[in-house]
Order: C-alpha cells, then structure tokens, then sequence
C-alpha cells in the first residue's frame, strides 16, 4: 500500500488548507484512516482518525476546526483545517491500518505552515 499526502504549504493564521491522501488501492478494507503531524522536537501524535464504519476521533487541540473525511470512491482520505494556528505548523503524515489492525502504513508527509 502506498500513502500520497499533499495540499500543504504556508498560510496565515485563521486561514484553511484541505490535506489529501491517495492510497494506491482501495481503501474501504482499512480499519482505520487517519492523520498524525510532528513539528521539530515533538513526537509524531494524532491529529484525528475515522474508521472504516465512520466513527471520527480528534485530538482536543484541533477539535471544532478540523473534520477527516474519506471517500472510498477515491480512495482518498481528507482533512479540512479552519482556524489555523501558528501551533499547528507540522510535517502531516496520512495512516492506514491494515484491515486486522496489526500494521500501520505511512504517507511521505506534507509541511504545513502556518504564519502568525
């Protein structure tokens, strides 16, 4: 399976960005899609994730602002960003986990950069 992330770039703060990821194959199998960001110094952590049945979960610091969705007809996972903040800029990183949930795969990550 392969992972490509893109539609980051540099933004002012309030500003949006739409985050895409296109999975090489089908995604309705997946258990789980999702997004994780790492900014320098600080561990990879999630930023939110949906499953194969739709259930959403977000970290509280982007709740209200972010919405994953995914469209198997694509095979594409999303991520819509409003609000930005300058705490936001990262490296993003889309995730599937395999149908059993035993393996994760990664995409190459996409830099978003949000200015103040």
């Amino acid at each position: 399976v392969q992972l490509q992330a893109s539609g980051g770039g540099l933004v002012q703060a309030g500003g949006s960005l739409t985050l895409s990821c296109a999975a090489s194959g089908s995604i309705f199998s997946f258990s789980a899609l999702g997004w994780y960001r790492q900014a320098p110094g600080i561990q990879r952590g999630m930023v939110a994730t949906i499953t194969r049945g739709g259930t959403t979960n977000y970290a509280d610091s982007v709740k209200g602002r972010f919405t994953i969705s995914r469209d198997n007809a694509k095979n594409t996972v999303y991520l819509q960003m409003n609000s930005l903040k300058p705490e936001d800029t990262a490296v993003y990183f889309c995730s599937a986990d395999n149908p059993s949930a035993t393996r994760r795969y990664w995409g190459q990550g996409t830099l978003v950069t949000v200015s103040s």
